[in-house]
């Protein structure tokens, strides 16, 4: 869930590092966007072997990420504070294009670390959940107004939540409200599917649905991936990790249909079959469920 280091944080490897680096080539002189710069650990390795900072842009839609981009800054390296889709069309409105092109899709480390992000069921915190933090729209807003039946589709669709389990933790939801912290949500959930097993904490599922639903992650997704074409340069690579069926589902998806595409095709498909943390990365916890998937423009 982790995608990168904070310079002057705790030390959280970039997932799949290794792995992104040997299959996207980067080399001297090549055009680097990062679309979920994060706090740079993967931009730190990709510049380190094209040295072309000034023609690299790192984007973020997280204001404590921007901070710590800082010293890409001062290196030439060109930062945008928005989601991926706007910085997508107007890099595209500019004309640029890119030589290599990375999105990960993780949840940054400190966005699950400080409890005052509402990401985390570890850290109690308010319900906030917005990566863009000048975004109107938070959990608490969905958790304490949308109806029942919307905040059931939204556990179902978005936590793969079973419709019946959903059902019970919206009405518990409704029945419940006003709920202002993360702790009080967490322990609603776990109370009301008591006798749940698993390693995961039972409220994992919700949390995830708010949290896509309050970012609109998987319209995101859908829509930059459409957009990758007009992004790469002639044989440029893209890198998309994922860290959770719906959204590789999406991926996985629109490279298919790229491959079956026949001369009206774009993108050439580097990954048969996904490169997984498990495997690839082993040695850190936070790759366990990641999957990363590549294409080079045709």
């Amino acid at each position: 869930m982790s995608k990168s280091t904070p310079p002057h944080g705790d030390l959280h490897i970039p997932v799949l590092l290794d792995a992104t680096v040997e299959l996207l080539d980067p080399k001297e002189g090549e055009r680097y966007l990062d679309l979920t710069a994060g706090y740079g650990g993967h931009a730190r390795a990709f510049l380190d072997r094209t040295g072309n900072e000034t023609s690299a842009t790192l984007v973020d839609r997280d204001d404590f990420a921007i901070s710590n981009l800082s010293e890409f800054a001062e290196r030439g390296v060109r930062l945008l504070q928005t989601d991926f889709v706007s910085a997508a069309r107007q890099l595209i409105s500019e004309g640029k294009q890119f030589d290599i092109v990375l999105i990960d899709l993780g949840v940054s480390s400190p966005q699950l670390d400080q409890g005052e992000r509402g990401f985390s069921l570890k850290n109690n915190g308010p319900l906030d959940m917005r990566m863009d933090r000048r975004q109107e729209l938070t959990a608490a807003t969905l958790v304490n107004t949308a109806t029942s039946d919307e905040l059931a589709r939204i556990i179902r669709d978005y936590g793969e939540e079973s419709p019946g389990t959903a059902r019970r933790i919206a009405d518990a939801i409704v029945g419940h409200r006003p709920l202002h912290t993360t702790g009080e949500l967490a322990e609603l959930v776990a109370h009301t599917i008591r006798g749940h097993r698993g390693k995961i904490h039972p409220a994992t599922r919700t949390f995830q649905a708010l949290r896509i639903a309050v970012n609109s992650e998987l319209q995101q997704v859908e829509e930059v991936l459409q957009l990758l074409p007009q992004l790469l340069s002639e044989h440029g690579r893209v890198g998309v990790i994922s860290f959770h069926s719906l959204e590789d589902r999406l991926v996985k998806r629109y490279f298919a249909e790229q491959q079956s595409a026949g001369f009206e095709a774009e993108l050439r498909v580097l990954t048969k079959k996904p490169l997984d943390g498990a495997t690839y990365d082993a040695s850190n916890p936070r790759a366990r469920s990641a999957k990363l998937r590549a294409a080079a423009k045709i």
